[in-house]
């Protein structure tokens, strides 16, 4: 196998292959460092690179592994990289904030736990936008992150740095977190599987939540099966969590294997009040209905009726605006978020309680709307293209609807708590990538990763590579 077959080659397999001892943490460390130090200049995918420590914990695992392959934890020796949301001990943590970013955590946080525990090596921290508030990475004085199908165009965010490691051949799969879009945004531009599940699913240890509940940690992977045996890592009730599901019957990773029998399946381009989405992003939506009709699904159109995206939008932005205040001074703070930061200061608790009951009404009425279906079909973003650098003309207000346009169909199922994933359905004549999410009943991630499974045998997507990254 070539370097760059192996560098694309699934986690899963990787991770067989080092079992086999047919390669070595080492090897595959040092061939994703190398690809790193040629290619991350021009993606911006990684905010810090621990070479030495990775290299350093490779080599144990290659002793490790000589003098017994048994027992072995799933993804032993595989490599990844661990969003700069998430702390891991001894390790730069700074949230994409300039001031922060020689900041050393001092331990790590559950999710790093549980990857370490899972056997992965961690190449270093990927890139965020700033607080992981917004979708694409350019916060002042870092690189911007770039997609690598086309480096004019954003990876999206907040978790563009672990899309664009993954989509590059940079690492094969990475965790991600998602509050508003954060993991399917980056899977969308990055021509990915973006998995973010239920509320409940994966702990926020040590906090107790984030964001009133909106955010919980996802994956980021070129195939279903990864991305489901990465769930399988971070899933788990934590002692304290103020949110927990119990544990399904099967793992996630044994639900790419399952006939999910014939299902009602809905779909919708518009998303009210903004209307339709782009052509292609339409085009995906009713590609991927006719294939799901083809294999033995009912499928049909559907209507929002009792809700309207927009209903949403005044309140989950205010709910944005009160979790700006993150203790760092606005002056700081790149526009948005300094923006969002002034404006919490006059926000009173009284009124933070009124807009969370005002979510919670919403997201009742979503799940309401999405109960007749087993899944649900849209586009995982209103059009595809976003170039670098779009935002740095605009105000902050500006910026705020663009971003709320462009979005527009991820963060109502935040707020409702209920599984959702990103998958690749094509691309635009500039080589954009052209994604849709299927979303499904609170806490039934299982059928939404066999439907997944299910196109991914049709289109194949596992098998695309971006130019750069040969």
């Amino acid at each position: 196998m070539n370097p760059t077959d192996l560098a694309f080659t699934s986690a899963l397999e990787q991770a067989r292959l080092i079992r086999e001892k047919v390669i070595s943490p080492l090897e595959l460390t040092q061939l994703y460092l190398d690809r790193i130090e040629r290619l991350d200049p021009q993606l911006g995918a990684f905010f810090h690179v621990a070479a030495e420590q990775a290299l350093q914990d490779a080599q144990a695992k290659t002793e490790q592994i000589t003098q017994c392959s048994a027992d072995l934890p799933p993804f032993f020796g595989v490599p990844t990289g661990i969003k700069d949301l998430n702390s891991v001990k001894d390790m730069p943590c700074c949230y994409g904030v300039r001031l922060l970013r020689n900041r050393i955590a001092a331990q790590d946080d559950l999710v790093t736990t549980k990857m370490k525990q899972a056997g992965f090596v961690i190449l270093g921290k990927t890139s965020t936008s700033q607080l992981g508030a917004l979708p694409y990475v350019e916060p002042p004085g870092f690189a911007p992150t770039r997609t690598p199908w086309n480096l004019a165009y954003s990876a999206g965010g907040s978790s563009g740095g672990a899309g664009a490691a993954v989509a590059a051949g940079l690492c094969a799969v990475a965790p991600g977190t998602d509050g508003g879009g954060s993991v399917r945004i980056p899977a969308a531009c990055c021509g990915l599987v973006g998995l973010k599940p239920s509320r409940g699913r994966v702990s926020c240890a040590p906090v107790d939540e984030y964001f009133s509940g909106c955010v919980v940690s996802g994956t980021l992977a070129r195939s279903v099966a990864d991305a489901a045996a990465l769930l399988d890592v971070l899933a788990g009730y934590e002692v304290g969590d103020p949110y927990w599901l119990p544990n399904p019957n099967t793992s996630f990773l044994e639900a790419t294997q399952h006939d999910p029998g014939k299902l009602r399946i809905g779909f919708a381009t518009q998303i009210p009040p903004l209307g339709d989405a782009s052509a292609d992003c339409r085009e995906a939506v009713l590609k991927t209905a006719h294939l799901l009709e083809s294999i033995g699904h009912t499928v049909e159109p559907m209507e929002f009726g009792a809700f309207e995206f927009g209903e949403m939008i005044e309140p989950f932005r205010l709910v944005w605006q009160i979790h700006s205040d993150v203790g760092i001074p606005g002056i700081f703070l790149e526009k948005v978020n300094r923006d969002l930061w002034f404006k919490a200061q006059f926000f009173r608790a009284g009124k933070y309680i009124q807009v969370r009951q005002r979510l919670y009404a919403f997201a009742r009425r979503v799940v309401q709307v999405c109960q007749p279906y087993d899944l649900v079909v849209l586009p995982t973003l209103m059009y595809p293209d976003l170039q670098v650098g779009a935002w740095k003309r605009l105000s902050a207000q500006q910026i705020l609807q663009k971003v709320i346009h462009w979005i527009a169909p991820c963060p109502a199922f935040n707020v409702s708590g209920q599984p959702a994933i990103a998958l690749p359905m094509g691309f635009t004549p500039a080589g954009i990538p052209v994604s849709v999410q299927l979303v499904g009943r609170p806490a039934a991630e299982s059928s939404l990763i066999a439907v997944a499974r299910q196109l991914e045998a049709i289109v194949d997507w596992q098998q695309q590579r971006p130019t750069i990254a040969l």
